[in-house]
């Protein structure tokens, strides 16, 4: 199984822009699933194609599951374009895959929140970003409930089988967590590591021997192999909280 996260997107950009500027509101319109990627984005989910297109059949996806926000949705399908599976392999979007939802903070740069909602920011700092839920939006915990679901439909429909997926940067830490039977401070150790590059890879592979049963073993995490062996720049920014309201 593989994790990727989308390519870089015009919000990862504009939410740059904003912190740079201190600004409180993120230059983007429009709703959160909307987002389109950049043309570096673009780039990076070409060579993450062209890297597994080198690889033997066996090495490349035979399902593709995919948020159904338009950054993930362009990032499989240049990737399976670029030759990183079969040219008609569908791309199954499962909402469940969705970003975070940030709800009354949709918009904000963290500049903003403590400026427009300081007891939002409040409530965040007393209870971690784990647990935190922001009015109208998702803790992670919220994320891990509906990926916990995904899982048992992968391991019901898929069993067997090689499965990608396209997603974003909390969805990968959180099916880490899941899948690796992590507890809230390791996982949020590794989240202040660094953030998930765009486009990376995460990769396990199953493991018979592991557990009883056999269990999926972390092979590789946040790899940027492919963007680097076509010199495409790496990108790390954290997805933007853009959604409109309503």
């Amino acid at each position: 199984m593989w994790i990727i996260r989308h390519g870089q997107s015009a919000g990862n950009v504009a939410r740059d822009e904003a912190d740079q500027a201190a600004l409180d509101r993120i230059a983007i319109s429009g709703r959160d699933v909307d987002v389109p990627l950049s043309e570096l984005g673009r780039r990076q989910a070409r060579a993450l194609g062209h890297w597994f297109s080198q690889g033997t059949a066996a090495q490349r996806p035979e399902i593709i599951l995919s948020s159904p926000y338009l950054r993930a949705l362009e990032t499989a399908r240049l990737f399976r374009d670029a030759g990183g599976a079969e040219a008609n392999e569908a791309i199954c979007m499962d909402e469940r895959l969705r970003e975070k939802e940030f709800g009354v903070l949709d918009g904000l740069t963290s500049h903003g929140i403590r400026n427009i909602f300081p007891d939002q920011a409040g409530f965040r700092s007393t209870l971690g970003k784990f647990y935190h839920r922001p009015p109208g939006g998702e803790s992670w915990c919220d994320v891990i409930l509906r990926l916990r679901s995904l899982l048992d439909t992968i391991s019901l429909h898929y069993s067997g089988r090689r499965v990608m997926i396209f997603a974003h940067q909390v969805v990968v830490l959180c099916l880490r967590y899941i899948v690796e039977n992590m507890d809230e401070a390791r996982i949020l150790g590794i989240d202040r590591e660094a953030d998930v590059a765009n486009c990376s890879v995460t990769e396990y592979h199953f493991d018979p021997s592991a557990g009883r049963g056999g269990n999926l073993v972390l092979a590789r995490y946040n790899a940027t192999a492919p963007m680097e062996a076509e010199h495409a720049p790496v990108t790390r920014a954290p997805d933007p909280i853009v959604a409109a309201r309503g």
